[in-house]
């Protein structure tokens, strides 16, 4: 199985850990502190180390950011978790917020204590972020107080370690277009905005250019991993070495520099001397890596991530690729559904009924020599009043049968070699 129904939520913890969390608050020099779900990558899917905001709270959502001060601590969600995060945190200690109508940069102004000092960890916010939040702190007369260390990592005593998944290479019979020519044009547009070097900090960014895929973050294959890629047409990837076995590591010998993560911001530095222009996407890479750039002397040119528009527009392979997934996909849902219709009402639970279509995609990939890799997110397999909730993440606490008279829903999706599926079908019993 690639997903687990098992409850990773722990509320009980949370009125502990902000309390020692807000304990810091004086050494740090800080009145507040901000707590993203995203990751050093600002990915929606994190690993076990970067769920900072889960350990915290208990909140285990996709999108969400938490503040805490000395008297309040808010979870900023959407739509989607309102239900999730009343059923996951301590009530007595947290409070929700409107992620998407208010969030902090609109809250602070409204809410925030003149002169607050508001810490963050600036590898875990976007240059974006930053000016937001600068922005709104500037209006009750704050400061935002860039951290050092991130205290909640001092805290966090058991965290898993960095994840090491195994690095592939996504053949050009699948990608369609070599790696040294993704690379050769976006070298050339770096030319032609006179630009010495772009930073690629999207971890999707990395695996489209230089055709590879990982597995560090659960559902999507991805590694985690930043490059450089020079105006001259070098390419420099921070990629750890423990991830990559010898056929990866000599394809990427052929079309990179392979470097140690820990060499970044060396090697940042130095593309960024002497005043060199130094493109970046604000709105993905972190603050820190931005810093960087400015006090290494170099000139930060924000723009969109050169490979993010040219990997939406699929090339002949890639959408042929997509079509013969979603065949594929399509024939697994129609045996899932068949198999479903055949079974008395009342007998099947929303976690079989998402276990039995994991195991019919992964039969039928077997069956045509294109094995499912991943599912594409859990499953949200919900029946009656279940099927009514927004991203709906069934467990073991919540589980219940598909009964007579009901509506039941399943979103759910695949990754295969070939391309990637979401379907959503809602369906009476």
């Amino acid at each position: 199985m690639f997903q687990s129904f098992e409850v990773t939520s722990t509320p009980q913890f949370g009125r502990d850990r902000v309390g020692q969390l807000r304990a810091s608050f004086e050494a740090l020099g800080i009145d507040a502190f901000l707590v993203p779900r995203a990751d050093e990558y600002n990915g929606e899917y994190v690993p076990a180390g970067a769920e900072r905001l889960a350990w915290l709270t208990g909140f285990t959502g996709s999108a969400g950011i938490a503040l805490i001060t000395h008297s309040q601590a808010i979870i900023f969600v959407d739509g989607r978790y309102v239900t999730q995060l009343a059923e996951q945190v301590d009530s007595s200690v947290f409070t929700g917020g409107d992620l998407v109508n208010e969030p902090p940069h609109v809250w602070i102004p409204k809410n925030g204590k003149q002169g607050m000092r508001l810490g963050i960890d600036p590898w875990l916010h976007s240059g974006a972020d930053v000016r937001r939040l600068e922005k709104a702190l500037a209006e009750i007369g704050g400061t935002l107080v860039i951290l050092p260390h991130n205290p909640l990592d001092r805290l966090w005593t058991d965290r898993p370690a960095e994840p090491l998944g195994a690095v592939v290479i996504q053949n050009v019979a699948q990608a369609g277009t070599l790696a040294k020519d993704k690379i050769a044009m976006i070298a050339a547009d770096l030319a032609k905005k006179n630009a010495a070097a772009v930073l690629i900090a999207d971890p999707s960014s990395i695996a489209w250019i230089f055709n590879i895929r990982g597995a560090d973050v659960p559902h999507t294959p991805h590694p985690l991993a930043r490059a450089i890629i020079h105006a001259g047409g070098k390419a420099e990837l921070f990629l750890d070495k423990r991830k990559t076995s010898i056929e990866p590591e000599a394809y990427l010998a052929q079309i990179c520099v392979q470097l140690p993560p820990s060499s970044l911001d060396e090697r940042l530095a130095a593309v960024s001397k002497d005043g060199r222009r130094v493109m970046i996407d604000p709105d993905v890479a972190s603050y820190a890596l931005a810093d960087i750039i400015r006090k290494a002397g170099g000139e930060v040119v924000e723009g969109a991530d050169p490979a993010k528009l040219p990997r939406a527009v699929k090339n002949r392979v890639e959408l042929n690729g997509s079509a013969a997934a979603h065949l594929q996909d399509g024939a697994a849902m129609v045996e899932f559904f068949c198999w479903l219709s055949q079974e008395k009402p009342g007998t099947v639970t929303e976690i079989a009924a998402a276990e039995k279509l994991e195991a019919v995609r992964a039969s039928v990939g077997q069956n045509m020599q294109n094995p499912l890799k991943d599912v594409s997110f859990d499953t949200i397999s919900g029946a009656g009043e279940h099927a009514a909730i927004m991203h709906y993440r069934v467990t073991v606490d919540t589980d219940r049968t598909i009964n007579a008279g009901e509506l039941f829903l399943i979103d759910s999706g695949a990754q295969y070699i070939n391309g990637t599926t979401d379907i959503t079908r809602t369906v009476g019993i």
